[in-house]
């Protein structure tokens, strides 16, 4: 975690296998040794050049592409060399072993973008944002990551920050200079002030929330009857034969997993076995898989075989016996044969004791009839917005960040307005200035960046 440490790192930096290119990287103090004695020389910065990789014996390796970076303009703030070679596994590890021999140790995942951070070359959020356009799922994802490694976001945060930090100093003056005739806390620029910053504030939140529902998206478990069309809609969803559909119940003996996108809303959609009892040993274990699966779900869509008059008239007493903190949609397929017509309703299930309302979806699976109707209650029941202009990419931690940065605020707001209590105002304007120092990493613990940079790929 020491910029300063002596130690020089090297990896591979792309993907396992083979490919036509491949990359390994050099970040530390010894980096300029290690160009000496594996390219014969330094190379001129920042200018590709064609090189022979020597080993030990003074044999070629390789011949590629060589990059040398010099501190601080280089990513990690250190030199840097990337050497560019054919991309066999057999290569790529000749040269890393090669220059582990030459004093370099192998980096940690995450080790070069945290290097990154600690010289100051970017921030904490600008540095997930990394990760995150690797991961990206969508194209709608890979955007606003691009965003925030940009800065947009950080920008954002550290606007909010300063607006804080401005009221914060008017409080406290107000606080230190009681003498003076002007009541500072009852001046009506600071009212403003503060409701302009709320205002601000829940922009800013509702930003996030959408980059991290582009990040991480919703993890939907299809559940059901057998033979209900929980198959048939995964494929209709996916898009292609990702399940097998046949007519005999019990198809699905485990758990299909599938990432799909709606308009940029990633979906981890998971098939799963019917719900039933059974006295199959493995049927009864997919079923156990497929209720470990609903409880830890973010929506569930139970499928209901409309033409089955038995199954409709169970279904209060089957979504009974699925957890009731899980969020339900129940999917009434089948409708080419029970004669219904396509439509998305609100409807209460339930006996009085219990009642809730559950939205009610009607389609035809196998045909797609109603499914683009499925698709919008998707976005809608996690208020999701197709556009992404001016998306920002953002984390759990971030949104988790903003919501306590934001009950600060609206706390100071709440005393300011009642109370006209400064110091008490001034100690929750603290308290978000620190939340909001949480997101960019200038309020940070090693703890926090261990568990942020070890998510990282190594060489990265």
């Amino acid at each position: 975690m020491n910029p300063s440490t002596d130690d020089t790192i090297a990896a591979v930096s792309t993907a396992p296998g083979r490919g036509g290119i491949g990359v390994v990287r050099v970040s530390g103090p010894k980096t300029r040794h290690i160009a000496q004695a594996l390219l014969g020389r330094v190379p001129v910065p920042r200018r590709a050049e064609l090189h022979s990789f020597m080993d030990a014996d003074g044999a070629p390796i390789d011949t590629g592409l060589a990059l040398f970076f010099p501190a601080p303009r280089s990513f990690t703030g250190q030199d840097v060399l990337e050497l560019h070679g054919h991309g066999g596994p057999v290569v790529m590890d000749l040269l890393l072993q090669r220059l582990l021999a030459l004093g370099a140790r192998l980096a940690t995942p995450g080790e070069f973008t945290q290097r990154a951070y600690l010289n100051d070359k970017l921030d904490l959020a600008q540095a997930e944002a990394i990760a995150d356009l690797i991961d990206s799922g969508s194209a709608q994802a890979a955007r606003a990551a691009v965003r925030s490694l940009q800065g947009e976001f950080s920008a954002r945060v550290h606007e909010l920050a300063e607006r804080v930090l401005e009221l914060r100093m008017w409080i406290e003056a107000a606080i230190d200079f009681p003498e003076e005739e002007i009541d500072f806390l009852a001046d009506r620029a600071l009212g403003e002030r503060m409701t302009d910053l709320r205002q601000r504030f829940a922009e800013l939140a509702e930003t996030a929330r959408q980059g991290s529902l582009l990040r991480d998206g919703l993890t939907v478990v299809i559940a059901g009857r057998p033979n209900a069309g929980k198959s048939s809609l995964l494929n209709r969803l996916a898009g292609y034969e990702a399940a097998i559909v046949t007519p005999v119940p019990g198809t699905t003996r485990d758990v299909l997993r599938e990432r799909i996108a709606i308009d940029g809303l990633p979906l981890h959609v998971l098939d799963t076995a019917g719900l039933r009892d059974s006295t199959d040993a493995i049927e009864a274990e997919g079923v156990r898989r497929a209720r470990a699966e609903i409880s830890r779900a973010d929506r569930v869509l139970f499928v209901v075989d409309s033409a089955d008059p038995a199954a409709v008239v169970a279904v209060d007493d089957d979504l009974s016996r699925l957890p009731p903190d899980v969020p339900r949609t129940v999917v009434f397929n089948k409708i080419d044969r029970s004669g219904e017509s396509v439509r998305v309703v609100e409807a209460t299930t339930g006996d009085a004791a219990g009642s809730a309302t559950t939205t009610h979806v009607y389609l035809c699976a196998a045909t797609g009839v109603g499914v683009d109707g499925l698709r919008e209650h998707l976005k809608a029941a996690i208020g999701f917005h197709p556009s992404t202009e001016g998306a920002l990419s953002a984390r759990t931690r971030h949104l988790d960040a903003l919501r306590r940065a934001r009950a600060h605020a609206e706390t100071a707001h709440t005393l300011l307005a009642e109370r006209h209590a400064g110091e008490l105002v001034a100690q929750e304007l603290r308290d978000a200035h620190q939340a909001l120092g949480e997101i960019t990493g200038e309020v940070s613990s090693d703890e926090l960046l261990g568990r942020i940079f070890t998510s990282f790929c190594i060489g990265k």
